[in-house]
């Protein structure tokens, strides 16, 4: 069983920055992600990252502008946010999945239904 809680959301003019953090317990956790959902939107991926090798994936919205880390331990999962814009918008999500026999990086990094483990959200909330 794998638990994740998000802590780091809040209200920020556009241009600013936020720091989201992820705390992941469990094993489970070889894909971990960050997605988000602005009301009346569907859930879309932001980033993602392969727990041990490293690799990562951006949405196209944010790349250049977010950044995934991981502590030491691999508990922790952070979102890096600058030049924030009013469309980020949303309720962001820390996920995680265990790896499956023929798993594709490019094909479940971004999509939420790749997903099984989920946190309760925090919100993230760029004004103009």
């Amino acid at each position: 069983q794998v638990q994740l809680v998000e802590s780091g959301g809040g209200s920020v003019q556009a241009g600013g920055s936020l720091r989201l953090s992820c705390a992941a317990s469990g094993t489970d956790r070889t894909y971990m992600a960050w997605f988000r959902q602005a009301p009346g939107k569907q859930r879309e991926g932001v980033a993602a990252i392969y727990v041990s090798g490293g690799a990562t994936s951006y949405a196209v919205s944010v790349k250049g502008r977010f950044t995934l880390s991981q502590d030491n331990s691999r508990n922790t999962l952070f979102l890096e946010m600058n030049m924030l814009k009013p469309e980020d918008t949303a309720m962001y999500y820390c996920a995680a999945r265990a790896a499956r026999l023929g798993d594709s990086w490019s094909t479940l990094a971004l999509y939420p239904e790749n997903y099984d483990y989920w946190g309760q959200g925090t919100q993230v909330t760029v004004s103009s």
